[in-house]
């Protein structure tokens, strides 16, 4: 294909798969594009960036400047949730060209009579453009340009500062290139920054023994809220399978009275849209709902796309399920777990349209009916991917406020492909990271790579799928620095209480798993409890909401300390007015011992320029002279999370 332009543009960051899958920000957060922009010869460039909200018409203009070798960069700011189109363009900038080569011949002392007659060509078109003040200005370069007698002003002027900000200003883009649109999908700041609390609503009564209900989990909100959490996430809330329910344990053969697992969803008291009866009622959840609301906690959903065997739709659509020869269905597996309780949907099903429809209808249901804004998806990658990114764009379309957190602890690429399919949030391998070198590396990969475009890490330092290794048995140390790490680290986190706060461990022995798990059980809590943990944790929170530091996870940079069981990082909000310095240690039984390197170059200061740094939650401040500063970690207090001040 014959194509005259010769501006070549290249390497095009940050964009996914070539454009084939969006990146994601949050309202008012900046995006840094950079390219390598390049033309034959020695000519003049100049390139922008385009960008434009889906429902602006008109594109804005961000102008790109030469970094070195052929990179450019610029950013622009979103400032309005959904989707933005961006692009790169380039032109040889005809007058800047002009002006650089009048400009060396003047230098050479040359006559340029016939250089200051071409450029009056790059000024008249600008006329049109031009502010009345700037339009006399360019007036009178024409007027000295095209009059020998007046050739000293001339040659002044053509070599102007003014006169290159008015080429740089209305610039003639002749034969400019342009890459294809990426895309930039806009989040609200949720999105980016959220603190998660889960608890079994099942286990919320004050009496032993008796089932939780909506009205006991409004009794807790106010702990929950004063402990700092902005989330409320509540297992599966519908009605549970009667047959094949499991037992206490995981057992096959429920007693009765078992209250089964929440993931076994549908039964005769309904399916996805309902309820379950012992729980309370709509009503009573819709009130559940704006209560929280009203101490600022939303409440997260779990959306599991699974059924119980008799759930109504093995009835009502039994095309929906894969049947075997003995007319029974095999029932889900993720091989050693076994979900006898469970069958898996057949997503190649004939009717595949219709379960779609009725996929999404579901979290509509919840959107608009219970003001749900906030869904945990279990399993989304035993579920096909490009159902996800229909559903999920189908919702975003009338509810971009709604933020979809995948549970899939899974290989990488797959939870990678989810993230791009359009997950706003991602559950991670922090839970099992531990050392040093563990947690650097890690958060290096999803901080360093194209894995910061388009996947927002959630820490989670237990589950009630998980009881790490790690926490088995440990001391209430250990505790502390896995939270403590969880929120400094990432800006999205949650915990699993309050077995995490009270630190309730029992294991299956030789697994990952909680004995007597409160998956199989109603548990009765002493929801009264107060302690160090608890007390760190709303200290931990507090400091979060308060920091803007904290409430992003790619702007660290992990400092040097000598001692392996010491563990130190800086974190920076994007305009640098908060910078803090987090320090914890990694031993949870003795003291240790470091000296810590500080950033000094990412810090904007020299060796002996005195910084105070001021510990947020003991309040002792420390002035600091040099790049190497001691610091003492007791397993009593296992961490610093210092505020910079220079």
């Amino acid at each position: 294909m014959l194509n005259q332009r010769r501006v070549v543009i290249d390497a095009v960051n940050p964009q996914i798969n070539g454009g084939e899958f969006f990146i994601k920000r949050i309202v008012n957060e900046i995006i840094n594009v950079d390219a390598h922009i390049l033309v034959d010869g020695h000519d003049v460039i100049a390139a922008s960036v385009l960008f434009k909200h889906e429902k602006e018409r008109k594109w804005s203009e961000a102008r790109m400047h030469h970094v070195v070798n052929d990179e450019w960069r610029t950013t622009f700011t979103v400032t309005k949730q959904g989707f933005y189109s961006y692009k790169v363009q380039g032109w040889v900038d005809h007058a800047l060209n002009w002006q650089h080569g009048i400009e060396r011949k003047i230098d050479d002392n040359q006559h340029v009579k016939s250089e200051l007659l071409e450029g009056i060509t790059y000024i008249k078109p600008m006329l049109k453009s031009a502010s009345k003040e700037e339009e006399q200005y360019l007036k009178y370069c024409i007027d000295c340009f095209g009059d020998e007698g007046k050739y000293e002003k001339a040659i002044v002027e053509a070599i102007s500062l003014k006169l290159r900000e008015i080429f740089f200003k209305y610039p003639q883009k002749d034969l400019a290139n342009e890459t294809q649109e990426y895309q930039v999908y806009v989040d609200r700041k949720k999105a980016l920054f959220s603190t998660w609390y889960e608890f079994f609503p099942r286990s919320s009564s004050e009496t032993e023994g008796q089932h939780g209900t909506f009205k006991d989990c409004v009794r807790l909100l106010p702990r929950i809220a004063e402990m700092g959490f902005d989330t409320l996430y509540f297992p599966p809330v519908h009605p549970i399978g009667e047959v094949n329910r499991k037992g206490r344990n995981n057992t096959t053969d429920a007693k009765e009275g078992d209250s089964g697992s929440a993931w076994g969803i549908g039964s005769k008291h309904g399916g996805h849209k309902d309820i379950h009866p012992q729980l309370g009622t709509v009503e009573d959840f819709k009130i559940l709902v704006e209560k929280a609301k009203d101490l600022g906690i939303e409440v997260a959903m779990d959306y599991a796309l699974q059924a119980a065997p008799d759930h109504p739709w093995v009835k009502s659509n039994p095309e929906w399920f894969k049947w075997r020869p003995d007319g029974t269905v095999q029932y889900a597996e993720n091989p050693p777990k076994k979900y006898q309780d469970i069958l898996p949907i057949y997503w190649e099903s004939k009717d595949y349209k219709n379960l779609w429809r009725e996929c999404l209808d579901i979290l509509l249901y919840w959107i608009k009916d219970c003001g749900i804004n906030v869904f945990r998806v279990d399993n989304p990658h035993t579920k096909p991917y490009y159902f996800w990114n229909w559903a999920i764009s189908e919702v975003k379309k009338k509810h971009p406020d709604v933020i979809f957190l995948a549970e899939a602890f899974t290989k990488p690429k797959v939870m990678q492909q989810l993230a791009k399919q359009g997950y706003t949030q991602s559950y991670t391998y922090f839970t099992w990271r531990n050392t040093k070198h563990e947690l650097i590396e890690y958060m290096t990969e999803l901080t360093e790579s194209d894995q910061r475009e388009y996947m927002r890490p959630n820490f989670w330092p237990n589950t009630p799928d998980i009881n790490p290794y790690h926490l088995q048995g440990a001391n209430e140390s250990k505790y502390i620095q896995r939270y403590v790490l969880a929120a400094t680290l990432s800006s999205n986190i949650g915990i699993y209480g309050p077995v995490f706060e009270q630190q309730i461990d029992e294991a299956i022995p030789g697994k990952e798993e909680y004995y007597m798990s409160e998956k199989f059980e109603v548990k009765h809590y002493d929801w009264t409890v107060q302690n160090k943990l608890t007390s760190i944790i709303s200290k931990v929170n507090a400091i979060r909401h308060e920091h803007e530091a904290l409430q992003q996870t790619n702007n660290i940079k992990f400092c040097h300390i000598e001692n392996d069981n010491l563990i130190a990082f800086y974190k920076w909000n994007d305009a640098k007015t908060d910078e803090l310095l987090i320090i914890v240690s990694l031993e949870h039984y003795y003291m240790q011992q470091g000296t810590v390197q500080l950033p000094l170059s990412d810090l904007g200061v020299h060796e002996g320029q005195q910084i105070t740094v001021s510990d947020l939650v003991t309040g002792s401040s420390y002035n600091w002279h040099n790049e190497w500063n001691f610091v003492e970690l007791h397993p009593t207090l296992p961490f610093h999370i210092f505020k910079i001040n220079k």
